[in-house]
């Protein structure tokens, strides 16, 4: 069982690792083929399943952006052999330089709700949801939009 954990807990850091670092490769090796990631709090709606469309969404949001995701305080139950769930706390700072970014900053608090699944004896995410408590949005200019 603490294997299990220590396992799912350095898979979590690559991921913030690869997502903040733009390594693509490594960001796709986190996530089982059919996993699922929800982000309805942040875009109505929006659940992507796939791995690779969970690349396609997530690479062009980021793109010129200078990010830091940290995770926190993970609540880890393994639920069978090859199975496991978790809660971690989370924060998040995503900054564009670029002057064609529809935003400046992005500063954002929350829980990323996740399961695990171990695919030829590697542990992977199978699904991710993020929920936030809050969000502070700078837009162009300066401007306080949440």
């Amino acid at each position: 069982r603490l294997l299990a954990i220590e396992e799912i807990k350095s898979l979590r850091s690559r991921y913030f690792r690869c997502v903040d670092l733009k390594d693509w490769d490594g960001f796709m090796a986190i996530f089982a083929p059919d996993a699922v990631f929800d982000i309805t709090d942040d875009n109505p709606g929006c659940i992507i399943t796939g791995k690779e469309e969970i690349l396609a969404f997530v690479r062009p949001a980021l793109d010129g952006c200078v990010s830091v995701h940290h995770g926190h305080c993970p609540e880890i139950t393994v639920t069978s052999d090859t199975t496991a769930s978790g809660i971690w706390a989370m924060e998040d700072m995503l900054r564009w330089d670029d002057p064609e970014a529809p935003l400046e900053t992005l500063h954002g608090y929350g829980h990323y709700h996740e399961t695990y699944r171990k695919i030829d004896g590697c542990c992977l995410v199978q699904t991710m949801k993020l929920t936030r408590m809050r969000v502070d949005i700078i837009g162009k200019g300066g401007v306080k939009l949440r």
